[in-house]
């Protein structure tokens, strides 16, 4: 029987894949749960008198489980005459069952479960390590297979820590995925994804990106900035900042201005391991850049002087006690910043940036932490002029932030 089954194509290898765990993870739109259905549904008419057992930690009524993820499926594919389906069962003609089973309360039930061919674990971020050490062993029937799909949440769950951290398993294929990889990505989803792009970019960034919740109260430039595509305004003044890379830490160029007190991270360039004679063709991937001078991180004078051999004009950075505090301050008195969806280096940097925290009592402390900072450290430098009061893209020099905004405008 030849069935014609929509799936992203990178979600294609777990069509044959003999691994004892194929886990997919993401965020929403990525089709992980119809992609996982369409499988077991076309592996249930392969084989006849098979169990498939869908799982999950929490299943109070078969309406919280994949049941309707399945029936839809069913209906989808045109394979209605070939299973039975009722409110709490579903079974092919060839006798394979699928099961629906919650752990947290029905550990023993499934305990007690033989010859399990397929396991499906939807929504495994919430999935209790108890429960783990129960199903895992308890599927253990030769050749059988685990299906393993969720949204990340926290970065210490048992689930997450067991195939996200440790990528070392042989016996695993893992396969992250997100809406940008679905094709048939569409409405409604779409309009909700991209209203939290521009609105609330950590809602967007767990939700939608897949990634594991993150941001707190110690994060600098928490809800001073969003993520949004956007049309570089006319008749602006673009200031450029650069940080060189050392071993792990990567070099980092980005192009910004100013337009109605509000920041514009419009181009960023930058990657590690870039060699020596490498970043001039690095740099030259940002608009405009051999027509503006570039203000560098100071600490490599023969880099800048390079680079200056090479056509560029290429300031060093003024550095001094509180220079990166007043930098990050000068960043944070935007009204608004505005960073576009192709710098995502540096929007990952915004969202990670943080100040520094008592271990044990969580408390905030005026320390800034030197980690995911290359972006924003370039940023910082791009602006040295304007803090300054020199090259003023509103008009004269002046010497004060209130001065370039206006006091009632200045936001901190």
């Amino acid at each position: 029987m030849k069935i014609g089954v929509d799936i992203p194509k990178k979600l294609l290898p777990i069509v044959n894949s003999k691994k004892r765990n194929i886990v997919l993870y993401g965020g929403r739109g990525g089709a992980k749960s119809w992609a996982v259905a369409a499988v077991l549904i076309i592996k249930a008419l392969e084989k006849s008198n098979q169990i498939i057992l869908c799982t999950r930690e929490i299943q109070n009524t078969i309406q919280d489980s994949v049941h309707s993820v399945l029936k839809q499926t069913i209906d989808r594919l045109g394979l209605k005459d070939h299973f039975e389906i009722t409110d709490k069962k579903i079974q092919c003609v060839n006798g394979t069952k699928f099961i629906f089973k919650g752990l947290h309360r029905n550990i023993t039930e499934v305990k007690s479960t033989e010859g399990v061919d397929y396991c499906w674990v939807e929504e495994a971020h919430s999935i209790s390590q108890s429960s783990i050490d129960v199903l895992w062993p308890t599927v253990r029937k030769p050749g059988s297979q685990f299906f393993v799909t969720f949204n990340p949440d926290q970065e210490d769950d048992p689930i997450y820590s067991m195939f996200v951290k440790d990528q070392k398993r042989n016996d695993t294929l893992l396969i992250n995925v997100n809406y940008y990889d679905n094709p048939f990505f569409g409405e409604p989803l779409k309009s909700d994804m991209e209203y939290d792009r521009e609105y609330n970019y950590d809602k967007y960034l767990h939700v939608w990106d897949g990634q594991c919740k993150s941001v707190t109260d110690a994060c600098i430039f928490k809800d001073k900035f969003t993520v949004c595509e956007f049309e570089t305004h006319d008749d602006v003044q673009f200031f450029y900042g650069a940080d060189w890379g050392f071993s792990n830490d990567p070099s980092a160029v980005i192009r910004c201005y100013i337009y109605d007190q509000c920041l514009y991270i419009d181009y960023e360039a930058g990657g590690i391991g870039v060699e020596f004679e490498e970043l001039p063709q690095l740099w030259d991937s940002v608009p405009l850049i051999r027509e503006h001078k570039v203000v560098a991180d100071s600490s490599r004078p023969d880099t800048i002087s390079y680079m200056n051999r090479q056509g560029f004009t290429v300031r060093r950075s003024r550095k001094g006690k509180n220079s990166i505090e007043d930098g990050i301050e000068f960043i944070r008195s935007f009204r608004k910043i505005y960073i576009h969806t192709r710098c995502k280096n540096t929007a990952y940097e915004f969202k990670s940036y943080s100040y520094k925290q008592d271990p044990k009592t969580e408390e905030i402390l005026p320390i800034i932490i030197d980690k995911d900072n290359h972006y924003i450290d370039s940023t910082r430098y791009s602006l040295e002029d304007s803090r300054k009061g020199r090259g003023d893209p509103y008009g004269p020099p002046v010497g004060s932030i209130d001065q370039l905004f206006g006091k009632k405008n200045v936001i901190f």
